[in-house]
């Protein structure tokens, strides 16, 4: 999420019109949406869903019908969540088209606001409807937790104080794309968490926070410009990337626990070798669009390590 530094920071407030937006009802084309869209960040939706299970085939069940469900709802969490993170940092001025990641609708001014925060609107109404069905089949009470995951996703960079802005991105992504992901995909399977379960969303979680963290981290001088204080602005680049390896780290550590229900869940340290490329260019200090490659090798070896284990435990 880099921000425009092409211009001073904008003050625009997330429900005005934005300096960089394009002609009222411009609509760009697949090809621009699908980009939004973000499909390198998808592995967000899928990895910890089948870490959740993994940890419930470890007890020996698994409803197909409610893992599809699961997973309806993670991907389109994930997308409604790109496609508001595109609206809201494009009204602010936060990202423009000369930002180092992928292209934005919004900041690039080649969509309408409008139809983004739409586009947005629309996964979050599709996640809500897997939610609530998946919820109808287990446990009802779990919509208040699909509400609070929807509300979390568009705060991040919307609304007035978005806590994106504010060094608790990585804390969000542990918490929504590891623990409650992860667990919440275990209990709708067997009604129960276990320390399986446990471990690998504490691992996904750190798996999903290390790529918002590297995003982060490549985006520190611009941000900081911007006056987008993310934790990676706080902590400055050295400390960010001591906490980068940490976090990686931390799923390898994880996967003893994991094996106790199992031994064929020690098969996720095949990702290793892919975590360690993603370290090169965190630990030879490499800077801008040399740190992009972190976040598509980082996914890689968490969908790569979740795949593994649930195929060892199965």
């Amino acid at each position: 999420m880099a921000p425009d530094v092409s211009s001073t920071p904008s003050t625009t407030t997330a429900g005005s019109a934005s300096p960089h937006s394009t002609a009222a009802g411009a609509m760009p084309g697949w090809r621009d949406w699908l980009s939004a869209a973000r499909p390198h960040t998808w592995y967000n939706a899928l990895a910890p869903v089948l870490a959740g299970a993994a940890a419930a085939r470890a007890t020996g069940m698994l409803s197909l019908p409610r893992l599809f469900l699961a997973l309806v709802v993670a991907w389109a969490l994930v997308v409604g969540v790109n496609f508001a993170n595109d609206y809201s940092d494009g009204i602010r001025g936060t990202d423009g088209k000369d930002r180092t990641g992928p292209g934005r609708l919004t900041g690039s001014g080649t969509a309408d606001p409008i139809y983004v925060r739409w586009a947005a609107f629309a996964f979050f109404g599709l996640a809500a409807a897997a939610g609530v069905g998946l919820a109808l089949m287990t446990s009802p009470w779990l919509i208040l937790v699909g509400l609070l995951c929807i509300t979390a996703a568009w705060f991040y960079t919307g609304g007035d104080n978005p806590y994106g802005y504010r060094g608790f991105g990585e804390v969000a992504v542990f918490c929504f794309f590891g623990l409650v992901a992860v667990l919440g995909t275990q209990y709708t399977q067997i009604h129960r968490i276990t320390l399986t379960g446990v471990a690998l969303a504490v691992a996904v979680g750190c798996f999903s926070a290390s790529i918002n963290l590297a995003n982060n981290l490549r985006d520190i001088p611009t941000d900081r410009r911007a006056g987008k204080n993310t934790l990676a602005v706080i902590l400055g680049d050295q400390a960010t990337r001591k906490l980068w390896l940490a976090l990686t780290v931390v799923p390898y550590v994880a996967i003893p626990l994991a094996a106790i229900s199992g031994t064929g869940a020690l098969i996720g340290f095949m990702a290793l070798p892919v975590s360690i490329a993603a370290a090169a260019p965190v630990t030879g200090n490499k800077t801008g669009t040399d740190l992009v490659a972190v976040l598509s090798l980082a996914g890689k070896a968490m969908l790569i390590y979740t795949v593994a284990i649930l195929i060892g435990i199965a």
